[in-house]
């Protein structure tokens, strides 16, 4: 090639000048993260050499693709803007979809209607993939996903025998580490708040409490749990009930830091310190927990990084169109601060 064009660059021309195969460059367009950095760099430069320009239209058409994502969250729009998890999970999201022509489209799905309106949306397929956030353990959307073959990507899982990809982090591990941070600290009536009981995040994180604690004492007492639903007026009620039924109760495992905002508000009006005379520890170390007073110990999980490897696992289904699902834990870290 000399250097000069006639016509409009082809995909071929870029591959050839890139010295790669064709497939490479459909790739790095395509935003599939399945490419190395050298080859990535080839096809990015000689792009800018030709000055191609991908025709997104007939590229969509070609591939029966609509260069558009989905972000489904099952939740009442309260709970998306008060709780920093969505806002860290969106952000990341966003952030590995940002080099790539991907748009994204964030549904709240909150009432049957709504959900039977996105179940036909979907069958028209008017979306590449599917990027599920707050699952539910009745949720049908999964299993509609697959019926429809649409590629997809869960925030947590249904159960341990989830068949749709998901991205999770360790809940068991992180509450059996909190837990037992508080036991280590010499605490002997260590109470829990849960998350509701239809989310498979809310049981993994009370696993992982009753585990600490039947390791410590060889018993468990169902009296010192008590449900949330992972809202703050959640943890508030919660707390009430544990006051009432174990008014001695010296340490609280909150399965979300949502709900241990909550507890402590209640502990704070009830007249028990923080950490004196009740300990607490939350579960996600967002803003939330470094802004309490005191600050509060927390299992950290990579929430804005769980959101990249979301997008990361959907684009490379979407990218490879194989049926592979991929099962991804992402690890969690006891901070320890003041509250304990």
């Amino acid at each position: 090639m000399n250097g000069r064009h006639s016509g409009r660059p082809t995909l071929e021309e870029v591959a050839l000048r890139a010295g790669v195969g064709r497939g490479t460059v459909s790739r790095v367009i395509n935003g599939s993260p399945r490419v190395s950095d050298r080859a990535k760099a080839a096809v990015e430069a000689a792009i800018a050499e030709l000055g191609y320009v991908p025709n997104r239209a007939a590229r969509a058409l070609a591939g029966n693709r609509t260069d558009a994502i989905a972000l489904v969250i099952p939740e009442p729009e309260t709970r998306l803007f008060a709780e920093p998890y969505f806002s860290d999970i969106i952000r990341g999201i966003g952030a590995e979809l940002a080099d790539t022509d991907m748009q994204l489209l964030l549904t709240l799905i909150r009432t049957p209607k709504e959900r039977a309106r996105f179940a036909q949306y979907l069958a028209a397929h008017r979306v590449d993939g599917v990027l599920l956030v707050s699952v539910h353990e009745d949720d049908p959307l999964p299993d509609l996903l697959e019926q429809l073959e649409m590629p997809a990507v869960l925030n947590g899982r249904r159960s341990d025998l989830e068949s749709v990809s998901y991205v999770d982090a360790d809940n068991v591990g992180g509450a059996r580490a909190a837990v037992a941070h508080l036991l280590a600290r010499g605490r002997r009536q260590v109470a829990t708040i849960t998350g509701p009981p239809d989310m498979y995040v809310a049981r993994s994180r009370l696993d992982g409490y009753r585990q600490a604690v039947e390791a410590a004492a060889g018993g468990f007492d169902t009296a010192l749990v008590a449900r949330g639903d992972f809202t703050e007026e959640g943890g508030r009620r919660a707390m009430r009930e544990l006051l009432v039924r174990r008014p001695e109760i010296d340490g609280v495992f909150a399965a979300s830091d949502v709900m241990a905002a909550g507890a402590r508000a209640v502990l704070r009006e009830a007249g028990r310190r923080v950490p004196e005379d009740v300990a607490l520890v939350g579960f996600e170390d967002s803003a939330i927990a470094r802004h309490m007073d005191p600050a509060l110990t927390s299992v950290r999980q990579p929430t804005e990084e769980m959101g990249r490897t979301m997008a990361r696992v959907l684009l490379e289904e979407i990218a490879e169109r194989k049926s592979v699902r991929r099962h991804v834990v992402l690890s969690t870290e006891l901070v320890q601060r003041e509250s304990v």
